[in-house]
């Protein structure tokens, strides 16, 4: 009972005791459940944890949270997206705020509300708006019709569909098998282009393999296609030419300095000359601020995000701030540049912004801290047996390395189950082959009735 209690703890409030949000003193609202909005609601509740005249509210378009680093294993099936999927709502409420899902359609600053679909109004004292991203397609031609993305858990889903529909399709041809079908390109040499092209050799050749014994698994042929002269451009070289050699063993053809000019239904169309005949093309090679921003009426700039000072405060809106992804956070460390938008600046965002509205309510503004983003390293997992890892300036990588990367992120899971869970997963993948199968829609099911 005493490990239940701790697996489990209360809430700050029971449910019967619990104010209303709109009847504390100082109201914060928190647009945004990621990793920037999620740690700035935790860390002001631990703050505030002796007081009862601090109300946060979070809305969020999902009530779960997503603990991205995982995603790409859903590709494969090494863990149920279920399991990555944290319970947004349960942890805020644990925490001692409040959450409600809702989609923000605008800010009104001069009656201090957000208004969200329906018209519904949520007022605030001090606001922060953490809405993230989404892809960047640079105006190429049609990659948003034709390629998936992936940033997040349903597009994890679809790339691993994807790959068994082109399997089945596959099995059912009698006579030339079509190149484009079992050719996969993703775009993009960052991490998660990385990851996700390793997680795609995983599932053909580790998982599908012996369950589609008329399909040779080395006819499939994955691409990794990349703008700049190297992959992961942020590691250091040493890792850069491990992970390149992990991918040339997984018989991943990696083109650097090679643009995609076009996508269409069945090929990539390179610049200079030359395509890939594919109709499986997976793209992961930019990201931008999420659109919602245009119609918030806040001073942004289209590449970047919200503008906002040193201190994560929005240019010319004393309470009003702006983090992660969708914010334009100027880099103190390098003049011109701004934050990286990644997870560890989103966490690392999240936890100021906190202070500094806590300071701001307590009319403590001279004691705003001046944000400074503090990179502590990277690590990229390529298969469950290989990664490559940099941190606080240490670089290691193979096996080891994947342990690390496992045992790391297990820890920054915030679910008791997710970390049960997925530990769960990743043991039993170990021993078995995960049982992968494309769960198709109702729709579908019913038209195979009839």
């Amino acid at each position: 009972m005493a490990l239940r209690r701790f697996l489990n703890p209360p809430p700050r409030y029971a449910p019967w005791e619990k104010p209303r949000y709109r009847d504390f003193e100082k109201k914060v609202l928190i647009v945004g459940g990621g990793f920037a909005g999620y740690t700035a609601a935790k860390t002001l509740c631990e703050l505030v944890r002796d007081r009862d005249d601090v109300g946060v509210l979070v809305l969020s378009r999902e009530n779960y949270f997503t603990f991205w680093p995982i995603v790409p294993e859903v590709v494969s099936n090494d863990v149920d997206a279920h399991n990555v999927a944290q319970p947004l709502r349960r942890a805020l409420i644990t925490a001692g705020a409040s959450f409600r899902r809702a989609r923000v359609q605008r800010v009104v600053p001069e009656r201090n509300v957000v208004v969200a679909e329906g018209d519904i109004e949520f007022p605030y004292d001090q606001l922060v708006i953490a809405v993230g991203g989404q892809p960047n397609f640079f105006g190429i031609p049609g990659v948003e019709e034709h390629a998936l993305s992936m940033r997040g858990l349903e597009d994890a889903e679809q790339i691993r569909n994807r790959v068994i529909e082109r399997f089945e399709e596959v099995s059912l041809i009698r006579g030339e098998i079509p190149e484009s079908k079992l050719t996969f390109v993703v775009i993009g040499g960052g991490a998660t282009g990385v990851e996700v092209a390793s997680q795609i050799h995983t599932l053909v050749h580790e998982h599908l393999a012996s369950d589609y014994p008329n399909i040779d698994p080395n006819r499939v042929r994955i691409y990794l296609v990349e703008a700049l002269p190297e992959i992961l451009p942020e590691l250091d070289p040493a890792l850069r030419k491990a992970a390149r050699n992990r991918l040339y063993r997984q018989r991943i053809e990696v083109l650097t300095n090679t643009l995609a000019e076009e996508v269409t239904a069945d090929c990539v169309r390179l610049k200079g000359g030359g395509e890939i005949s594919s109709e499986n093309v997976i793209w992961t090679a930019g990201n931008r601020p999420n659109a919602v921003i245009q119609r918030l009426g806040l001073p942004y700039d289209e590449k970047n995000g919200i503008r906002v000072d040193e201190y994560l405060r929005v240019e010319g809106h004393r309470d009003i701030w702006a983090i992660g992804d969708c914010a334009a956070i100027p880099d103190v460390r390098q003049e011109g540049k701004i934050v990286p938008p990644n997870a560890q600046a989103a966490v690392q965002e999240g936890k100021t912004v906190a202070r500094n509205v806590l300071a701001v309510l307590d009319g403590r503004e001279d004691e705003l801290e001046r944000f400074e983003y503090k990179p502590l390293g990277q690590l990229v997992e390529l298969g469950s047996d290989f990664a490559v890892n940099e941190v606080m300036g240490v670089r290691f990588s193979g096996f080891l390395a994947a342990l690390f990367w496992r045992l790391a992120y297990l820890v920054r899971l915030t679910s008791p189950q997710s970390k049960a869970r997925v530990a769960a997963d990743w043991i039993v993948s170990f021993f078995l082959r995960p049982a992968v199968t494309q769960v198709r829609g109702a729709r579908n099911n019913a038209d195979d009735r009839t």
